[in-house]
């Protein structure tokens, strides 16, 4: 039996930016979290501790500010592929290059007073290879309910499940969503907030008889009005809503006082994707 080194990557995690730009009396600001990875010709390092290929992990933090002042910030997006392209194009021995951002919303205040916003994270990855690119895009920690409109019955049942069903009940969830781009010649920005509209319309209007319904039409709705998006990827937790039994006070809940669980949680995932789309560069979920 012979051993033999597997894939590996090695890079910089959860480089923080925040960078202002002074535009005036106006500023704007843009605060992220950028982890780098790199992939390629590595062996060396991992078998002799030959280290000339290896470039410092410090160095990739370094490159990250300075570029963030050398060419500015812009989308995440943007930003992610500019630092992507950099590391490949100038490091022979690295084949493929991933850039994972995290946006972080602040909201204006005044010309330069900002507050945070804490409603949901942006997210992008991108991978540079020779000869492609893969952009992925999406967001979490979005927490969205619906009081009714959703129901759940007709499972299958056995001697452990105690769970009733139900005409009526709340539905809510914290999105995580993630979707593969068909380029990287997009409007960044306003892909992103049409696809977060697409998935708040599908997640309102939807009669739901399961929460794997509501993930395939929030999927579909965003394909149907974003045709720069391959696929879409969504995990969805279920934030289990029970109603209070208030009879021990004599007092009836006409479905108007719940405790909101923590765990454990049900949790559906699925992707909603085109039939006619080339396959994924490289595996994009999780990303």
């Amino acid at each position: 039996m012979a051993i033999v080194l597997g894939p590996n990557r090695y890079g910089k995690a959860e480089t923080r930016l925040v960078h202002v730009t002074r535009g005036g009396d106006t500023h704007g600001l843009t605060d992220l979290n950028v982890s780098v990875a790199l992939a390629g010709d590595l062996s060396a390092t991992h078998l002799t501790g030959d280290n000339a290929g290896v470039l410092p992990t410090d160095t990739m933090k370094n490159t990250v500010y300075a570029f963030a002042r050398e060419h500015g910030v812009g989308e995440p997006e943007a930003f992610a592929l500019r630092l992507g392209r950099h590391f490949v194009e100038t490091q022979p021995q690295i084949v493929t290059a991933r850039v994972g951002i995290e946006a972080y919303g602040w909201e204006r205040l005044g010309p330069h007073s900002f507050r945070r916003r804490g409603d949901f994270t942006r997210l992008c990855t991108v991978t540079v290879g020779e000869g492609f690119t893969q952009v992925v895009s999406g967001l979490k920690d979005f927490v969205v309910l619906n009081t009714t409109a959703s129901e759940f019955h007709g499972f299958p049942r056995d001697r452990y499940t105690t769970l009733p069903e139900t005409t009526d009940r709340i539905l809510a969830t914290e999105v995580d969503a993630r979707w593969r781009h068909l380029s990287d010649a997009t409007e960044w920005g306003e892909s992103f907030e049409k696809a977060k509209d697409a998935l708040v319309n599908a997640f309102v209007n939807t009669y739901s008889y399961s929460l794997q319904q509501t993930l395939f039409s929030m999927g579909t709705r965003v394909l149907d009005s974003r045709p720069e998006i391959a696929e879409i990827r969504l995990a969805l937790p279920n934030k289990h809503h029970y109603l209070v039994d208030l009879s021990p006070f004599d007092l009836q809940n006409p479905g108007e006082v719940f405790i909101a669980g923590d765990r454990p949680y049900g949790l559906i995932e699925g992707t909603v994707t085109r039939d006619d789309v080339p396959p994924a560069d490289v595996p994009w979920y999780p990303a």
